[in-house]
């Protein structure tokens, strides 16, 4: 089938400044699909019906005009956090055109004259505040896309609680039409209260001497964590998540997570990267709610529940981690089974029990087993000695199409 769905970008300043592959398609529609604000910047003289969005959101009334001339409005670049990129999940690519405009992070960049490559970029578009956190270090530029004009105040606000007070936060609002207008301020002392709902924030971060300092390397400090205690300590965790070893777009299950810090490291390591936590404290539970904001991964996946039973109908996942749990019954083989092929499933244990359970369950399907055995140097009187923390044995597989391959340990 022919491309029948033409995907335009839009500016601010409305149907003049398209090129004329866009007119042309918008002029030759039987209906154009839009919001709004988008739909009433086109002409009179289109002769095409105007269908705005269902709320809640909806592709079916579009899909169901599959085979007539359809166009879509939407801001700018529609496959930068745009409905271009859902469509496209949707839709075979030879039945799609997209006529791109220039994106309001390419206009931002060309006002402040900032490399766009250097640049990260979060959208609040119905996502919450805490995704910014995961991008907070010293000296970053950030390009922030607003919900509405409320998200500045709440993002300066955030900053300052997060030890970005001295942030240099610039508002720029209607980029590319008539109206555009710059702001700038300090987080910590952001008083701009008219905000126009259309904007977008470029940050400058500058962190105070007691703001956390979060490295990209797994391995975070154990203090950024809210714990009982129930964590995987951080020489530990580096180590588990190097065997865990994860890549864009997988899935992970955390099991038996405590504080979360497995799960949550795992989705800080690429965006794409997905994690669902599973566990049946209640008080943990919390823990691992506050834990997933404050390190900037809110898209983490809370299960409350307690493993095998909580683990029915999860989507299969791509690595396991069984960091508490490993002696009861039936958890590392509904893990396994559940596991796709090529997929890593890691556990720990401390315990004599633990340990046999994992070396049991390696006679049968097959991995490898290390010790981890670290000391820390703590006072002895007036001098210091070697303290040994608890050692570690750590379970590590890989499933093939046969299942795993046996290992030595």
């Amino acid at each position: 089938m022919p491309a029948w769905l033409t995907v335009v970008g839009i500016g601010d300043d409305g149907f003049a400044g398209l090129g004329r592959p866009a007119r042309r398609a918008l002029l030759t529609a039987s209906v154009v699909y839009g919001g709004e604000r988008h739909l009433a910047m086109l002409p009179a003289r289109l002769a095409a019906r105007r269908a705005t969005w269902p709320r809640p959101f909806d592709l079916a009334p579009l899909l169901a005009e599959r085979g007539g001339a359809v166009c879509v409005l939407a801001s700018g670049d529609p496959m930068l956090f745009g409905v271009g990129a859902t469509l496209a999940r949707q839709l075979p690519a030879g039945e799609l055109r997209v006529l791109p405009a220039p994106s309001s992070l390419s206009l931002a960049a060309a006002r402040l004259g900032w490399p766009l490559q250097e640049v990260a970029t979060v959208s609040l578009v119905g996502r919450p505040l805490a995704s910014l956190n995961a991008h907070l270090h010293e000296g970053a530029r950030v390009f922030v896309l607003s919900a509405d004009g409320h998200t500045p105040a709440a993002l300066a606000a955030q900053l300052s609680a997060r030890g970005f007070g001295a942030t240099r936060m610039i508002v720029l609002e209607h980029l590319g039409g008539e109206l555009e207008r710059r702001l700038d301020g300090l987080a910590d002392q952001w008083s701009a209260s008219d905000v126009a709902a259309l904007n977008l924030i470029a940050l400058e971060c500058r962190a105070s001497a007691d703001a956390p300092r979060l490295p990209l390397t797994c391995g975070l400090p154990d203090d950024a964590f809210r714990h009982d205690g129930q964590l995987t300590k951080r020489d530990v965790r580096a180590i588990t998540l190097a065997r865990l070893a994860p890549t864009p777009g997988e899935l992970l299950w955390d099991v038996g997570a405590g504080s979360g810090s497995i799960g949550i490291e795992w989705m800080r390591a690429h965006p794409a990267c997905r994690a669902i936590a599973i566990e049946a404290d209640e008080a943990r539970q919390r823990f691992i709610e506050h834990n997933r904001d404050a390190l900037g991964v809110p898209g983490l996946q809370l299960v409350a529940g307690r493993a095998p039973g909580a683990l029915q109908g999860l989507p299969a996942p791509d690595a396991v981690f069984i960091g508490g749990g490993v002696t009861a019954p039936g958890v590392l083989d509904a893990c396994w089974a559940r596991l796709r092929d090529g997929g890593r499933l890691v556990a720990n244990a401390v315990t004599l029990q633990g340990e046999a359970v994992l070396a049991a369950w390696r006679e049968r399907h097959g991995g490898t087993l290390t010790r981890i055995a670290l000391a820390h140097a703590q006072p002895l009187g007036g001098f210091d000695t070697w303290r040994q923390a608890l050692p570690i044995t750590m379970l590590e597989a890989t499933k093939g199409a046969g299942g795993g391959a046996p290992g030595q340990a």
